[in-house]
């Protein structure tokens, strides 16, 4: 059996060639990641599938841009999934708060409480934030995006993305403080 790296690139070749069993095999071998990942973005899973079909869209249209000597596969698909969800919510058109007020600098969330939650439980609060405060929320805890590129990405202010981060970090505290520092 030939090794995992030689499996992808039998795959992009093919994903070249527009064969349709190559991206087939491409998004299955991908689905359950990427369909996790759009979850977090989005409020159901219709809409997750939605985001991840537009998102492997792009990835076939843009395989011929991919430069393994930049990222691994798994990390350009992510990345084009991202800016797919972040589309998806401004297509959306939920308006993003813009705000100057001050953010309160958010206390971490304990780990222990997150620890005791099941991921499902997780990302069902997280999906329950507003859409630009989970979505903020996102970029700079899982994605690793500063303040500086979200305010770029969403053109806000990173002020205003601070807050959003805060608020996200607010909402999360205190519906899992209560709920796991219990038991």
């Amino acid at each position: 059996m030939p090794p995992i790296e030689d499996d992808i690139a039998i795959l992009i070749r093919g994903c070249l060639k527009n064969d349709r069993k190559a991206q087939e095999q491409l998004y299955g071998r991908f689905y359950g990641a990427m369909v996790n990942l759009c979850l977090r973005y989005t409020k159901n899973e219709e809409d997750a599938v939605e985001v991840l079909n537009n998102g492997f869209l792009k990835v076939f249209k843009k395989i011929d841009q991919y430069d393994p000597a930049k990222a691994a596969l798994s990390t350009w698909i992510r990345s084009i999934i991202v800016h797919a969800a972040i589309d998806f919510i401004r297509v959306q058109k939920q308006p993003v708060i813009a705000l100057s007020a001050q953010y309160e600098e958010a206390s971490p969330i304990e780990n222990e409480a997150v620890q005791k939650m099941a991921s499902d439980e997780l990302l069902t609060i997280i999906r329950d934030l507003p859409s630009t405060t989970r979505l903020v929320f996102n970029l700079y805890v899982i994605e690793g995006f500063s303040h500086k590129e979200i305010a770029s990405i969403l053109d806000i202010t990173e002020g205003t993305s601070r807050w959003h981060l805060s608020e996200a970090r607010k909402s999360l505290r205190q519906i899992i403080h209560p709920q796991h520092m219990k038991t």
